[in-house]
């Protein structure tokens, strides 16, 4: 496929995700792509990581198991783009609809928007359970800033993992490179995490995931940025990528707090810091120490707006590319 057609795609992707979003109708009738690659992790998990294992082994188990897994994703990317280059114009329709798929604008700022909701219609216990189908933390820990805080730093992260990173593996590699990149962040979110269980499996997962999330997480800063001067100035702009400088090392992981940091700097409130999973505090420290320390319902609102305005400036950038290499 030559450069400008493959834009053209990602740009009718990201437009069709964005209006259509992800379809429950449609899920409940066939599976989702996700879950596939999900059952195939699942079979390497159990066949490869037995508790009898020693760590090394498990090591290079789960590494030769990603390595299998990667490039079988590579290759039914490849397999399903010529297929569907047979059919011309519908089946650039087609491979834009299957791109959307793996895309996560509507339903992400929907999920978000859900936990604003439900704060202002049924207090700080809607808001708990909105936020507790987004976020791992322990929902019952969480005060009503606490639920907003969560809110927002998953909308800014999964911005950058659920939108921009396939969205650029998309565009630079085509669907083998989609699928490539879906199926490495689907095993880093189910064997990737460091229990005693998956710490030796699932290391190359995490690893090989912390790499191909780098560039988007950094490209998420300026979109966030941008999306930030449309809707609150230059000022919110400027901060935006002061933060994100400044303070997006302070995150666990190397690629979550870049994204969190610019959201943060554009709202000018606090992020992260201590909370606790599976009733375990993780110690961080907080991110835009000086912001304001109390996130609100309306901070959930403008932090939607400005991820709406981030996702408009990442298809106008696609559709540029589009045009100048027509």
């Amino acid at each position: 496929m030559i450069a400008d057609e493959h834009l053209l795609i990602l740009v009718l992707a990201l437009l069709l995700d964005r209006i259509v979003g992800d379809p429950d109708w449609l899920w409940q009738r066939l599976p989702h792509p996700v879950v596939l690659f999900g059952k195939a992790i699942s079979y390497f998990d159990q066949r490869f990581n037995g508790k009898h294992l020693s760590g090394v082994l498990r090591r290079r188990n789960g590494f030769m198991s990603i390595v299998a897994l990667l490039m079988g994703a590579a290759i039914i990317g490849w397999v399903v783009h010529g297929f569907l280059a047979i059919f011309g114009w519908l089946g650039i329709l087609i491979e834009a609809a299957l791109v959307a798929v793996f895309l996560a604008q509507k339903s992400l700022g929907d999920h978000v928007g859900e936990v604003s909701q439900a704060l202002r219609t049924n207090g700080l216990e809607g808001g708990r359970l909105a936020v507790s189908r987004i976020v791992g933390r322990d929902p019952e820990t969480l005060d009503e800033p606490g639920v907003c805080r969560a809110a927002i730093e998953s909308l800014a992260e999964n911005f950058s993992d659920g939108v921009v990173a396939p969205a650029l593996w998309y565009g630079l590699f085509g669907l083998p490179g989609l699928f490539l990149y879906k199926m490495l962040n689907t095993a880093d979110s189910m064997i990737g995490h460091k229990s005693e269980t998956y710490i030796d499996f699932g290391r190359a997962a995490a690893q090989l995931d912390d790499v191909a999330n780098w560039p988007a997480a950094r490209l998420s800063i300026l979109l966030i940025a941008v999306g930030a001067l449309a809707k609150r100035g230059i000022s919110a702009l400027g901060n935006a990528i002061r933060v994100a400088v400044r303070d997006g090392g302070l995150h666990r992981s190397p690629n979550s707090g870049r994204p969190e940091a610019a959201m943060a700097g554009a709202l000018d409130i606090q992020l992260a810091g201590p909370r606790i999973y599976g009733g375990e505090l993780v110690r961080e420290p907080m991110i835009n120490g000086a912001g304001r320390d109390t996130a609100t319902v309306s901070d959930i609102e403008a932090g939607i707006t400005i991820f709406y305005s981030a996702c408009s400036v990442l298809t106008f950038l696609a559709f540029m590319g589009f045009l100048i290499l027509l």
